[in-house]
């Protein structure tokens, strides 16, 4: 062979492999839209797995995300095992206020649809919590005494902020000096992650503590302050007595830019997991949540976010925006 051929089909090979690895890179970050579903069911199952091996009665609730109870995302498909025995409870958004428009009922056929898979989380042993966005009064009661009546617990918020305690109803619906140990005892819970239209930290946590309901889901800074330990362990009380549940909120699939993870080297040269801001939800953003980076995040090692509300004594987490493979599936 001729020389100059040989160095040029060497030069070719070169450049074909070179060509191959930059793919392999590239797509390493990448996932399938058949897959996209099933990446956040083995994301939620796989913190399942690594928090119930720290804590064996910690409480995995994800919210959202319904679709991820059936296999293919139907209403008559098969069970997805795995995720159904991951977790504990499920949230649900909006079922029967505030889907299309905040203290606007949700349209039957939307509300019957996400109905049918609550009824499959609960047919499992699955606690259905669910947080309607109302204000009106007989709204807000009407929210209590559906949700109720499906056997789900509720919470009527009149901020889509979450960031007050309502002061209507003047107590929590179905309120008990009971001691609340587990999930399966919960009748009424609050979701107060904001704490701006709070004056100070203490009185943020003195509201909460003058309050009477079995679970409360929070997050665990205020402002960027890490709660303490003790702080928590000082939510657990109900005004009446009776002890309750303390469950901090975490958002798997967007990443925050006030959270203490974010590096602000990033707003200059981005990871390639980290996507496009959330339009409706300034300072949050698009991440590829199967990206085994970003999962380091959010939990298996002692630096994780999950470790930190391990460590700092919750009684299970909330992890929101399990619905981020939509975003993905209409790309």
């Amino acid at each position: 062979m001729h020389r100059k051929t040989l160095i040029t089909l060497i030069i070719v090979a070169i450049l074909f492999i070179s060509g191959c690895i930059d793919d392999i890179i590239t797509n390493s970050d990448s996932s399938t839209e058949s897959d996209y579903r099933q990446d956040m069911r083995d994301f939620v199952q796989d913190i399942s797995t690594y928090a119930k091996g720290k804590n064996p009665d910690i409480i995995i609730i994800p919210q959202n995300g319904h679709e991820l109870l059936i296999e293919n995302g139907g209403h008559d498909g098969l069970f997805s095992s795995d995720y159904l025995k991951a977790i504990d409870g499920i949230g649900r958004e909006d079922l029967y206020y505030g889907y299309e428009e905040d203290n606007i009922p949700t349209q039957q056929t939307t509300r019957n649809s996400m109905i049918s898979f609550m009824d499959i989380a609960k047919s499992n042993g699955i606690k259905v919590l669910v947080t309607d966005y109302c204000s009106n009064h007989s709204f807000v009661d009407d929210s209590y005494n559906q949700n109720f009546a499906k056997g789900y617990i509720s919470f009527a918020a009149n901020h889509r902020e979450l960031d007050i305690i309502p002061n209507y109803p003047a107590h929590p619906f179905n309120v008990s000096a009971s001691n609340i140990t587990s999930l399966a005892q919960t009748e009424n819970f609050l979701y107060l992650i904001n704490p701006d239209s709070f004056p100070d930290k203490q009185a943020y946590l003195d509201s909460m503590r003058g309050t009477n309901y079995d679970l409360i889901i929070i997050d665990l800074f205020f402002d960027e302050e890490e709660l303490t330990s003790e702080e928590i362990a000082s939510l657990k009380t109900k005004a009446n007595g009776g002890s309750r549940l303390v469950i901090a909120y975490m958002s798997i699939g967007e990443a925050e830019q006030y959270r203490y993870y974010w590096d602000t080297e990033w707003e200059s040269k981005s990871p390639t997991w980290l996507l496009e801001e959330n339009s409706e939800w300034p300072d949050n953003y698009k991440v590829h949540y199967w990206n085994e980076e970003w999962q380091k995040i959010i939990f298996g090692n002692e630096n994780s976010y999950l470790n930190l509300i391990i460590n700092h004594g919750f009684d299970g987490v909330y992890l929101d925006i399990i619905d981020a493979f939509e975003y993905f599936e209409n790309q």
